[in-house]
């Protein structure tokens, strides 16, 4: 599973006019699932982003640093499929999309993760899976990281 992560203040997922799916200060959570990915990675990805610090600490000096995980910060994620995270562009103009998980793959683990992260405690929304979405975000700070499951 590779992901892109952004810290926000709030995140929303829209179809069709339509608010299917939002948070307040949390995560954003770009998901692409791997033709190759088990259950395995979804509980990889899931402790990543239940345990990586992202958010300030509480005093002058940790509003500057990374003290916090979403758990710790009180904060939620909005999970958002993203095939496009498995790119291929090494060959022509035109983007190979062979080595994202077909949705039969895709989206029990894209649950499994969702499920992951709430017994966990943390609030978890989605974005809908295969559907023409519009997300808008407030991104905090920026912070932007990548994570990927193959290392």
């Amino acid at each position: 599973m590779r992901a892109v992560v952004q810290r926000v203040t709030s995140a929303r997922v829209v179809v069709a006019d339509e608010v299917v799916g939002a948070i307040g200060r949390g995560l954003l959570v770009y998901v692409g699932v791997a033709r190759t990915d088990t259950e395995a990675e979804a509980a990889w990805l899931a402790d990543k982003l239940a345990g990586i610090r992202l958010f300030p600490g509480d005093t002058a000096e940790g509003a500057r640093s990374m003290e916090r995980s979403v758990l710790d910060a009180g904060g939620a994620v909005l999970l958002v499929s993203q095939f496009t995270l498995l790119a291929d562009t090494g060959k022509g103009r035109r983007p190979s999309f062979f080595d994202a998980a077909p949705p039969e793959t895709a989206v029990p683990l894209l649950d499994a993760l969702a499920a992951a992260l709430q017994a966990r405690g943390i609030e978890v929304a989605t974005g809908r899976f295969g559907a023409h979405m519009q997300v808008r975000s407030e991104n905090d700070g920026p912070v932007t990281i990548v994570l990927d499951s193959t290392g």
